[in-house]
């Protein structure tokens, strides 16, 4: 088997991270939230280098398109369903559902897409979502590192705090560019549910 080139290593070590941010996040204390956030921080940065290190190198591959949107889900809905569980509630669970539906929508598109030899690119909608999204997990995150070293009064906590402006909209606007990315993709995949 041939060793996997620069760019699929990356997008392997973001489920990794993954991995990590899940058990960083289990152990619910400082060093624990130290190391989810950290974790994610450098998943989210590895999301941005894959792609650019495919396109710059030419090392686009077929494992690649297939492990990267895979990896970017499996990040973000982890961060968002722990969120959503901690005891803080960052975010309501109808909001994780409708994040969830739009990633099985538009993973049964391309699905179907790749079996009638088409593909459905990426929009400007769909990778707004995706930066939002990740803003969104990454300052839930650091409100929880920081209040757990009792720093909740540092400027970058009290930015980071819930019921200050920059968590609420990150969330609102990364919910609202799912539902327009994922109308996005229906609209134009919707040849692909024809039968002819």
């Amino acid at each position: 088997m041939a060793p996997l080139n620069l760019p699929n290593s990356l997008t392997v070590s973001r489920l990794v991270l993954t991995a990590v941010f899940v058990i960083g996040f289990t152990l619910g204390d400082p060093v624990g939230y130290g190391i989810a956030l950290g974790a994610f921080t450098v998943a989210a940065i590895t999301d941005f280098l894959d792609g650019y290190f495919a396109r710059k190198l030419n090392l686009v591959t077929s494992l690649g398109k297939l492990l990267d949107p895979i990896a970017d889900k499996i990040l973000t809905a982890s961060a968002f369903i722990f969120l959503c569980a901690h005891e803080q509630r960052f975010c309501p669970s109808w909001v994780v559902v409708v994040i969830l539906a739009r990633e099985f929508l538009v993973t049964g598109l391309r699905q179907i897409a790749v079996e009638k030899g088409q593909v459905i690119a990426a929009d400007w909608s769909g990778k707004w979502k995706t930066g939002f999204q990740i803003g969104f997990c990454v300052t839930a995150l650091v409100w929880l590192f920081l209040e757990s070293l009792g720093w909740e009064e540092f400027f970058l906590a009290r930015l980071a705090h819930r019921d200050s402006w920059l968590m609420p909209a990150f969330l609102w606007l990364s919910l609202a560019l799912t539902i327009i990315s994922g109308l996005h993709y229906v609209r134009n995949g919707r040849h692909l549910l024809r039968e002819h």
